[in-house]
């Protein structure tokens, strides 16, 4: 049976003249960081001080042995980031210049010094972007000549972080005649019967070729197996009646133990396991009244997709282990998201990522790795293409949560629209990799799920390709210079990226910038605000709304957070009543990869931000809102549950200071998985006088209408009384209540205020004169009411 030796210890990183212990996986910056030789990247302006780490050679050593009863000993690196050289005892083994590849090399009988040397990845990309000339970039770091994580270079919410280092594990192999180089389970499901097709690739030794072997695999209770005298074998398994794998909400996330063995006659070889799923995945591209539609249909079901963007969680990616992506990813969930896009700047993800999300239901969208730039064709990138994608085909297709390979992230756009046409002037761009390879490869290796060429696309060169009305749409023109009421001026088909800025949690600024004086324009806070004119866009997005407080960074900070939560919020609600016309959205984005002004969800330091509450409320099955339009006011009811929805709605037109002046009941039939349109009575429900609004509610949902900006919204200034409650059986747990004596707008308790790792259960809620609002607090082991008040914000009269 085939033996693995990990190689995590014993190693050793040349700094000068010293060789500092370090333990794989890891990289340069985290071994640096870790022996105290450089400042915290992630703390003030500590990214500047480190910069020279990305831009010198690093060499890490250790001492081997292949000592082994077995014929064969292969040193295997599951991911090295990137350009290196690998030697052993001296001989070249071989050279590497992809951190998305694993490598494999022959060393029987062989031992000595094992020596790692990385080469600057700016040098090996200078080489490469030489050798094939100047592409256009949106950045200016030459990252699409070098298949490296393209974040490294920095990003519109990324440090420049230029790692090096074995950031995956590696192992001795040891193996005698034959072992299983690779697997590939098709799964399908027909009726009521499921069935897998696994395509087994082997790799003999000198002794073994040609010597009939056999090949077993096994699930769900269902055995059968082949003689194999070559490489190549099919083995068949027919499952009657396997339990579906739903998308969370939808059903269950039932997975079944696949095993494939080798034996040589009675004595095993190798194994391979995985966890499988059974379901159909299906992408509904047809042309209808409305231009081309893109909706994920998932074992039959039309779904529209409540979904998110996925940014590398670290910039330093071995520190992620599977506990927090677990733990992200549970976040994720938490917030009813259905899919997670894995976004082409960043990596294909571990193992434990995937496997958290088969467990918990979320849909994965793969981008192959392109972002933002035009990539040359030419070798030697187009091979390390080809071969990475390949590799990583294979590698995640046994995940049932995997329903979307899509080739790129805007740069079919870009060519059309940023200017990369005339400057190409007839150069390779990448249109080859993401109309012809990367197609053909999934076709022939994972015909069982959709491919999309890219993001946004509208399917073909006969639209414009983010055309809102084909395909899969990005909506930044909003962010970037419209107030967010934009969103409702159109229904695309998909809206594969849209968001808004806040800075992080309180709590995270304090730990990221020690001793700074907050303020918006401060050093620390404009350092780690990364988009261009960013915080001049907070600025403009808040004093749409309210007066722009001057020197109450606090203020500031709050607005900024409701602001965010609002925009989003303006979106998902006016796209999901659209539904089936929209049939999705991706908020950009759910995580931060370090402390950061940004787009996420969640801060660099896990902290969730009110966007984060608020997208719970906006993915839940079911979904009130009330809309402007045109002629008055639009009652919007979303269903995305299995179960008809009999809505009792009660809207009604409030005076500011509390005063009902109209009540409407309506009830509305929501079908299952269906949303209704209600537009409201104008002659009952018209709000014609100064300091009207409108609330609707039914079944614990809530909406608020205000027709005015809250700059113009005559406020009473907001009364509120709070008092502290204490969890029975629940350690440093306390409930915060909070109740009404006015119209209290956009309530927020901030719960890092109150304890750094405090948390709180909710986030911005309206409470009319009287109502009562009961927020858990956990983590806070000196709970005082006093506290507990300061950490409230509201809105105020301007």
């Amino acid at each position: 049976m085939k033996d693995v030796t990990l190689l995590s210890d014993g190693w050793g990183l040349r700094h000068g003249d010293e060789v500092l212990p370090v333990r794989v996986p890891g990289c340069v910056h985290a071994d640096l960081l870790g022996a105290g030789l450089i400042p915290d990247p992630f703390l003030g302006t500590g990214e500047h001080e480190v910069a020279w780490v990305g831009d010198r050679p690093w060499t890490y050593t250790a001492r081997i042995t292949t000592e082994s009863a077995h014929e064969r000993t292969d040193l295997v690196f599951d991911g090295l980031d990137t350009a290196a050289e690998i030697t052993l005892d001296g001989e070249v083994l071989g050279r590497t210049r992809n951190m998305h590849r694993s490598y494999r090399f022959d060393v029987t009988g062989r031992g000595g010094e094992l020596q790692v040397l990385f080469t600057p990845a700016r040098e090996e990309a200078e080489a490469v972007r030489k050798a094939v000339g100047d592409r256009p970039n949106v950045y200016p770091e030459p990252s699409q000549y070098i298949r490296k994580m393209a974040c490294s270079f920095g990003w519109d919410w990324g440090p420049t972080l230029v790692t090096a280092g074995m950031w995956r594990p590696v192992r001795l192999e040891h193996w005698s005649t034959a072992r299983i180089s690779r697997v590939r389970p098709a799964v399908t499901v027909s009726g009521t019967r499921g069935r897998v097709e696994v395509h087994l690739t082997l790799e003999r030794t000198d002794g073994g070729a040609g010597r009939p072997l056999t090949a077993r695999a096994s699930v769900s209770g269902v055995d059968t197996e082949v003689t194999v005298e070559g490489t190549e074998a099919t083995l068949a398994l027919d499952v009657p009646e396997p339990e579906l794998w739903w998308p969370r909400g939808q059903g269950a996330q039932p997975l079944y133990d696949l095993t494939v063995t080798l034996a040589d006659g009675g004595s095993p070889l190798d194994t391979w396991e995985r966890r499988i799923g059974f379901r159909t995945i299906e992408l509904d591209r047809t042309a209808d009244e409305h231009g081309t539609g893109f909706t994920l249909v998932v074992n039959g079901v039309r779904l529209f997709t409540r979904g998110v963007n996925w940014i590398p969680d670290d910039v330093l990616p071995s520190r992620v282990t599977p506990e927090r992506y677990r733990h992200r990813l549970a976040q994720a969930a938490d917030a009813h998201i259905d899919l997670v896009r894995v976004w082409g700047g960043g990596i294909y993800e571990d193992e434990a990522f995937y496997d958290a999300c088969d467990e918990l239901g979320l849909m994965v969208w793969q981008d192959f790795l392109f972002a933002c730039s035009a990539y040359p064709e030419e070798q030697p990138l187009r091979g390390e293409v080809e071969a990475e994608a390949r590799e990583n085909v294979v590698r995640l297709m046994p995940h049932p949560s995997l329903v979307v390979w899509n080739g790129n992230n805007e740069n079919l756009w870009g060519f059309r629209d940023w200017g990369w046409e005339p400057e190409l002037a007839g150069d390779s761009w990448g249109e080859g990799y993401y109309l012809g390879l990367l197609p053909r490869i999934v076709a022939e290796l994972d015909p069982t799920r959709p491919y999309a060429a890219g993001s946004p696309w509208s399917g073909s060169w006969d639209h414009h390709p983010n055309d809102p009305a084909h395909g899969t749409h990005h909506s930044w023109e909003v962010w970037n210079r419209r107030d967010f009421a934009g969103y409702r001026d159109s229904v695309p088909r998909f809206v594969a990226e849209f968001g808004w800025q806040a800075p992080p949690a309180l709590a995270t600024l304090r730990r990221a910038l020690p001793g700074e004086e907050l303020a918006p324009d401060s050093p620390g806070m404009l350092h780690h605000q990364k988009a261009e004119d960013g915080n001049g866009k907070l600025n403009r997005g808040v004093a749409r709304h309210f007066a722009l407080p001057d020197g109450d960074f606090d203020r500031w900070h709050y607005l900024t957070q409701v602001i965010q939560a609002r925009a989003v919020a303006a979106g998902i609600e006016h796209w999901r009543s659209h539904w089936p016309r929209c049939a999705g959205t991706i908020v950009w984005q759910l995580n931060d990869c370090w402390p950061v002004s940004s787009w996420a969800a969640i801060d660099g330091d896990g902290r969730l931000k009110p966007l984060h509450h608020e997208l719970r409320r906006l993915y839940a099955d079911r979904l009130l809102t009330l809309q402007p339009a045109p002629d008055g006011v639009v009652l919007g009811l979303v269903n995305q549950s299995a179960a008809p929805w009999r809505a009792e709605v009660t809207v009604r037109r409030t005076t500011a200071d509390g005063t009902v002046t109209a009540r409407v009941p309506l009830t509305v039939e929501v079908a299952a998985r269906e949303a209704v349109r209600t537009p409201l009575p104008v002659d009952a429900l018209g709000v014609t006088g100064e300091g009207e609004f409108l609330v609707a509610d039914v079944d614990g949902l809530r909406s608020v209408h205000f027709p005015v900006p809250d700059r113009e919204f005559p406020y009473p200034r907001p009364r509120f009384d709070v008092r502290l409650e204490p969890v029975p059986g629940a350690a440093d747990t306390v409930d915060v209540v909070v109740t009404a004596q006015t119209l209290v707008r956009d309530l927020l308790l901030q719960p890092d205020r109150l304890a750094p790792d405090a948390t709180a259960d909710t986030g911005l809620v309206t409470l009319l004169p009287g109502e009562e609002r009961r927020i858990r607090v956990g983590g806070w082991s000196e709970p005082d009411a006093s506290a507990a008040r300061a950490a409230v914000f509201c809105v105020e009269p301007t």
